[in-house]
């Protein structure tokens, strides 16, 4: 009878049906297979139990806020600044791509909202300067995921609402990561630079250093005012994301980007993206419900413990599954499915919380960019028009140096730990 459960699940995704009502009416059809349709009289109070979390308050201001900056005039800025600080070194414009998703990352948060934004600007204007399509579409989509691990990021405050972990510690603990992921992608772009002799850019196509700085202070204020703010204990996360919008408000107001229009599509974007989210965590809430029931997470342990998996050996098998997860599951889709069931083993076999977090996110970026499926390979390629599996294997070689990346932050945790260390927030 529970073997009905996953063939109805096929179903109903086969038939186009959104993930989230996939997700909640397999889960109920699970509860009757499992004979345990009782507990769904409680499972509205599970649900809202599950959505009343403070933490979540932020996620749909940070959302309005990176919407707002998205639509302010501000991707022109951060490029010229790029341009400014690193634009005449060899590959100078495959520099500025990776430099420029670090700024973005502090603004959206978002990696498909970074690839399409410099998939607009940024690979044309490459591809002119005699970078091939394929390689500018390339660094693009591995850049953009910077985005999600650099705060503020949608998806660790997800996380941190999912396992009841400091969203302030979560932040800072991608601050360090987030920087060696770019330096690391600067230093692959060196030695594509060096063995195919990219272009520098030329001296009088480099903006001025002191104007071009001036200008994007408005643009870099919003990064400095909610890291600030949090971490000085001047605001909590969603008192620094209501101030990120009315920021980016003032920054859209300078760059004269913003218009009424843009920002009632912001809103509309915002309410869309945050009601698709909310509506997933109740779908899962439901299916957790059930793994509870049925003492699933201990089922796993008991697993991990018949296997012989120490604490490093679940590490790698965990990562193995979020970054397959990626591939094929929107990130809070996979975060809401995975985090409950496979996060609470690696901790109790001593991962730290907040560590663990920046190594799933991590991992389920990396997804996004992983052929055969990742979402970023997707945007790009729709925008910049070059053909899918060319991009696909353009981006293997970076998506390798992204692997090694994480494989220096799973052997040194410390990595990431030492910045939410030295704040108070997290383990010794």
């Amino acid at each position: 009878m529970i073997l009905l459960a996953p063939v109805i699940a096929a179903v109903l995704l086969a038939s186009g049906l959104a993930i989230a009502y996939v997700i909640g009416g397999t889960a109920v059809v699970a509860f009757v297979a499992s004979d345990n349709a009782r507990y769904l009289a409680i499972l509205p109070q599970q649900i809202f139990s599950k959505i009343d979390v403070f933490a979540l308050m932020a996620m749909p201001l940070f959302i309005l806020a990176g919407e707002l900056m998205n639509r302010g005039g501000i991707t022109g800025a951060l490029i010229n600044l790029s341009m400014a600080l690193i634009g005449r070194l060899r590959g100078g414009l495959g520099h500025v791509n990776v430099l420029t998703s670090v700024f973005f990352a502090g603004i959206s948060g978002s990696a498909v909202a970074d690839a399409a934004a410099l998939s607009n600007t940024l690979v044309p204007e490459m591809t002119k300067r005699g970078y091939s399509p394929t390689y500018a579409s390339a660094i693009t989509a591995a850049s953009s995921v910077i985005g999600p691990i650099v705060p503020p990021s949608i998806i660790l405050i997800f996380y941190g609402a999912l396992m009841g972990t400091s969203v302030t510690a979560l932040f800072l603990a991608g601050i360090v990561p987030g920087l060696v992921l770019a330096a690391a992608l600067i230093g692959l772009n060196a030695v594509y630079a060096w063995r195919q002799d990219h272009p520098r850019v030329a001296r009088e196509d480099m903006p001025p250093l002191l104007p071009t700085i001036l200008r994007s202070l408005p643009a870099l204020s919003l990064p400095i005012v909610i890291l600030g703010g949090i971490v000085f204990g001047w605001m909590t996360p969603t008192e620094a994301a209501g101030v990120a919008v009315f920021v980016a408000l003032l920054a859209g107001w300078f760059y004269d980007g913003l218009t009424r229009a843009s920002v009632i599509e912001g809103l509309q974007r915002t309410a869309m993206l945050s009601g698709s989210i909310f509506i997933i965590i109740c779908a899962v809430s439901a299916l957790g419900h059930l793994g509870a029931l049925e003492r699933i997470p201990e089922a796993i342990s008991g697993l991990v413990t018949t296997l012989g998996l120490g604490p490093v050996g679940y590490m790698l098998a965990i990562n193995v599954i979020f970054i397959i997860a990626g591939m094929v599951l929107d990130i809070p889709v996979a975060l809401a499915l995975l985090v409950p069931l496979l996060a609470p083993v690696a901790i109790a076999q001593g991962a730290d919380p907040v560590h663990l977090g920046i190594l799933l996110c991590f991992n389920l970026c990396i997804g996004l960019i992983s052929p055969p499926m990742g979402g970023c390979l997707l945007v790009v390629s729709a925008v910049t028009g070059v053909n899918y599996w060319k991009l696909a294997a353009a981006v293997v070689p970076f998506v390798l140096v992204e692997i090694a990346v994480l494989a220096l932050l799973i052997a040194f945790p410390q990595i990431s730990l030492a910045l939410p260390q030295a704040f108070g927030l997290a383990g010794g």
